[in-house]
């Protein structure tokens, strides 16, 4: 499958990010783990899944200059990551792949099962992990879920834009991003009956998925990881610490 691929590695109204202050570099994506840089580690995921071309989303000169140094094409990013994902879409084209450069254990495994279990049909696709999965590959961690009539679900940072149709997702995919915290208020934009199947437990993560592409006007599935480490990024010290024990086991 021929595919190009985006790895987000902006910062965010010049925050300085405290894990990469705590390991000494100028950004998160610059953080060693087992020799090699997270973004080295991502974009060499992405390359081996078979991404025809590959691009970083960044503007700290430091990681402009390591992705220049790996003979990646370099984006600038927008205000947030939907925003990012819409300059890369305008200047990639489809398919892409996006992904982050947090993703420190991305296998290219995952990435070549998340495209083949992609629905035919579907515009856009968003790769998660069920609770009983994740913690079954990685016990007492701690990560946000969804909870669905199907379990409990977190975000694996891997999204999957088919079709041109997808770029009709990014305004829906701007507000799903300011409220990813509070997964009420998203469901709240389909409607009182949805709301209250939601908050009674009786609504399935594909129905949700489903329902918010087609208020976009647009097919979107969800897809579920067969692995539940592919939910694992890093956000915080303990993730990085995590992330380098998982990686030197499996050394």
């Amino acid at each position: 499958m021929s595919f190009s691929a985006v790895i987000l590695a902006g910062s965010r109204g010049g925050a300085v990010d405290p894990v990469a202050v705590a390991e000494g570099v100028p950004h998160k994506a610059l953080i060693p783990v087992d020799g090699r840089t997270m973004l080295e580690r991502v974009a060499d995921a992405v390359r081996a899944a078979g991404a025809r071309t590959v691009a970083v989303s960044a503007n700290d000169p430091a990681v402009v200059a390591l992705t220049e140094r790996l003979s990646l094409r370099v984006l600038p990013p927008a205000a947030g990551p939907s925003d990012s994902v819409a300059t890369a879409l305008a200047d990639l084209g489809t398919p892409l792949l996006v992904t982050t450069a947090d993703h420190a254990l991305l296998e290219p495994e995952w990435i070549t099962s998340f495209l083949h279990d992609v629905p035919a049909g579907a515009d856009i696709a968003v790769l998660l992990a069920e609770r009983a999965r994740i913690e079954a590959a990685m016990r007492d961690t701690r990560r946000t879920y969804l909870r669905f009539a199907d379990g409990a679900w977190s975000g694996c940072n891997l999204f999957y834009l088919a079709t041109s149709d997808a770029a009709r997702a990014i305004g829906l995919w701007r507000a799903v991003e300011a409220d990813r915290k509070r997964p009420w208020r998203i469901v709240r934009r389909f409607g009182v009956g949805t709301l209250l199947r939601y908050l009674t437990g009786r609504l399935t993560l594909a129905d949700a998925v489903a329902r918010l592409g087609r208020t976009a006007d647009v097919r979107a599935a969800a897809v579920a990881a067969r692995d539940g480490l592919a939910a694992v990024d890093v956000d915080k010290l303990s993730d990085l610490a995590d992330v380098r024990a998982i990686i030197a086991n499996r050394r």
